[in-house]
């Protein structure tokens, strides 16, 4: 548990900071998740015995790393699965892009599909599901052709702040699947989250911001 920040803690949710390159859950690689770590911290901590129930209520992709949150009780989790049911859970994210945008901020709107092979397409109406954006350039960086942006998520779908910069040719920075190969960690980071308690009912906001390696580094991020 060392690499791992925990922002906050009471009985019904924790919030942490999920590095790059962490699984969200686990899965088949048998590879570190956060959601194993953190039981492993609440029973060491708290001397709790036998399972530990902790609820995962939403992802990021594994290299993509920030703010998530956790549910300690299941009434906790199922109001915020209601929460982001109802667009009242909000993420923003900061993001490293290829090129220099010509519109320095404004909304992406378009339909997404996943397909078999764990990709997701730009597609039709008829054949995808809606995905929106918002987004601010934050700082350009023209020497290396590169932009700092800030994106607010109004729409959850699977690798879609990638998919969709992808589709207007402003890859993300080390983004291995839909931009150029290299060996660079992908710039993308949830750095703010938003969401009111489930249960003590008052607003709760989180930030923290990215590690300075690789995209993030030639930015000064003065957000």
């Amino acid at each position: 548990m060392n690499d791992i920040k925990i922002l906050y803690e009471d009985n019904h949710i924790i919030v942490a900071v999920k590095p790059f390159n962490v699984l969200s859950q686990g899965d088949s690689t048998k590879d570190k998740d956060m959601l194993s770590m953190l039981k492993d911290y609440i029973k060491v901590k708290y001397n709790k015995p036998g399972n530990v129930y902790l609820g995962l209520v939403h992802r990021l992709d594994r290299p993509v790393g920030g703010v998530m949150v956790f549910a300690r009780s299941s009434k906790a989790a199922s109001r915020l699965t209601e929460m982001i049911k109802n667009h009242e859970f909000h993420k923003t994210y900061l993001a490293v892009v290829e090129g220099i945008l010509d519109e320095k901020e404004g909304t992406f709107t378009d339909y997404l599909l996943k397909k078999d092979d764990g990709n997701t397409i730009v597609t039709t109406k008829e054949k995808g599901k809606i995905a929106k954006l918002n987004y601010k350039v934050i700082e350009e960086n023209k020497s290396n052709n590169l932009s700092l942006v800030e994106i607010e998520l109004l729409t959850g779908r699977h690798h879609q702040i990638r998919v969709q910069f992808s589709s207007r040719k402003h890859s993300l920075y080390g983004d291995q699947r839909y931009g150029k190969e290299n060996n660079k960690q992908i710039a993308l980071w949830a750095y703010k989250l938003e969401f009111v308690h489930p249960v003590k009912k008052e607003l709760m906001k989180f930030e923290y911001l990215p590690p300075k390696i690789d995209g993030f580094k030639i930015f000064s991020r003065k957000i």
